[in-house]
């Protein structure tokens, strides 16, 4: 009785904070972050990096656990893609921030930058996450540049990220 109890109750936490990811259409809140490319010290800015194009931003829930190495070594496989088509890809986590350094060479090829999440951003964006506080959901937003959210994935599986990103992205009207 006690773990149907649980098991209902942890569902129901995950599925009510899926349902809380911002939408497609809604302003994406502006943030600056700090972090790790090729092992060197990166900061970006979203407003000042919408500038260049829209932007892949995401959320996974700890470096060096192995959905998030899978899913950033996706990304990283397809950067020529997101490239493309115009797009910029970080990665961002609040679990084992003080090893992104060495994730972004590892498992992001030095492709892309990951950065540490503020807890600010982890309201602004919700992506905590309730089954293990202090770690992100794995969430993918895609963010045209007017700042609009185009696209929200949820899953903890890491594998659609990168198809449903592309596919967003593809589905952007082309810049004239």
């Amino acid at each position: 009785m006690f773990r149907t109890f649980l098991a209902a109750a942890s569902t129901l936490l995950i599925s009510t904070a899926a349902l809380a990811d911002l939408e497609p259409g809604e302003a994406a809140p502006d943030f600056t972050v700090d972090g790790f490319q090729a092992g060197e010290p990166v900061s970006l800015t979203l407003s000042e990096a919408l500038a260049d194009g829209p932007l892949v931003l995401f959320f996974f829930p700890a470096a060096f656990t192995s959905g998030c190495e899978a899913q950033a070594a996706s990304f990283a496989e397809s950067i020529g893609e997101f490239e493309a088509l115009g797009a910029r890809v970080i990665g961002v986590t609040a679990g084992n921030t003080d090893r992104l350094a060495e994730f972004s060479t590892q498992h992001c090829a030095s492709a892309f930058p990951v950065f540490a999440v503020s807890d600010g951003m982890m309201g602004d964006y919700e992506v905590r996450l309730l089954a293990r506080p202090g770690w992100t959901e794995r969430t993918t937003y895609v963010i045209d540049q007017n700042s609009s959210i185009v696209m929200t994935h949820n899953a903890m599986s890491p594998y659609e990220h990168v198809d449903l990103s592309l596919a967003a992205l593809r589905a952007l009207p082309s810049a004239e």
